[in-house]
């Protein structure tokens, strides 16, 4: 008898929150992501065919590996500015090089602040948050870990329905992996452009904005069977999104878009565009 699969939803990707984390070095941080990425893809290939029995021996391995609660300590930590990997450096870096951010301290006379909105924030104290008198953050994910990062699920949170509540910049730094599959992934994108302002929103001396700092695991556009950079940037481009930076690291790639028109609702399916028995399955669907 078949497994029977239940919808899965944005938060069943991302893992919940580690209340105590211990620390570990980067070695034991890799070996943790990598062992539980790896368990989980055997465990979703498990229900896929029905093998009730596999996919219970994988979830007591994936306990033993220390569970979900480990795996997002582990993924915090990788991320923190102790081990360099706080992305926000390069959204600062980035913006700096387009004069949007200055680089000298404002004084109280200055315009008020752009406003962005970090989903899927993991601290306060980013780079980013360096820069209060220029950048207004709200910042949201499924799992607040402190004071300052609203609990909330992107994909329900109320579209805005004024300039006033929508965003000159959007981050999306290491979110869209942890969407279950292809098609929530699609959804997610699709909805970018309702939170940002409109393009019109801004004199044309300021054609950097609205912008999207979009962040991704290597693997997924380097070494997919589904995926590559050119069709990530088609994708971006028929949503209405034009590219403004990009560059890669050994593990993430890094993207600055701007929103510079409507998307031409144009679909993207599934197809193979790097064959091979080493490629990963990720992959974006939008309809």
């Amino acid at each position: 008898m078949a497994v029977k699969k239940r919808a899965k939803t944005l938060a069943h990707g991302r893992p919940p929150v580690a209340k105590h984390a211990k620390q570990m070095n980067s070695k034991q941080t890799q070996n943790i992501i990598s062992t539980h990425h790896r368990l989980e893809k055997e465990k979703a290939a498990a229900i896929k065919k029905g093998d009730q029995t596999a996919a219970d021996a994988l979830t007591e391995a994936i306990e033993k590996n220390g569970g979900l609660p480990t795996y997002q300590a582990a993924s915090k930590l990788g991320q923190s500015k102790v081990r360099g990997g706080d992305s926000s450096k390069v959204l600062v870096e980035w913006l700096q090089e387009e004069g949007i951010l200055k680089t000298k301290p404002l004084d109280e006379s200055s315009n008020s602040p752009l406003r962005l909105l970090e989903v899927g924030a993991l601290s306060t104290k980013n780079e980013i948050s360096r820069h209060p008198k220029q950048m207004q953050v709200t910042r949201i994910d499924l799992n607040s870990q402190e004071p300052g990062i609203e609990q909330q699920d992107f994909m329900e949170r109320p579209l805005p329905t004024a300039p006033e509540d929508r965003f000159d910049i959007l981050s999306l730094s290491l979110v869209l992996n942890y969407v279950p599959d292809p098609v929530g992934r699609g959804e997610m994108l699709k909805r970018l452009a309702q939170f940002l302002q409109k393009p019109d929103h801004y004199d044309e001396k300021e054609t950097k904005l609205p912008s999207l700092f979009f962040v991704l695991p290597l693997p997924c556009v380097k070494n997919s069977r589904y995926m590559n950079e050119k069709l990530l940037l088609r994708i971006m481009e028929n949503l209405g999104f034009a590219v403004l930076h990009k560059k890669s690291s050994t593990k993430l790639c890094y993207y600055l878009f701007r929103l510079a028109r409507k998307g031409n609702k144009a679909k993207t399916e599934k197809r193979i565009v790097n064959d091979g028995v080493t490629r990963n399955n990720f992959s974006i669907i939008v309809k």
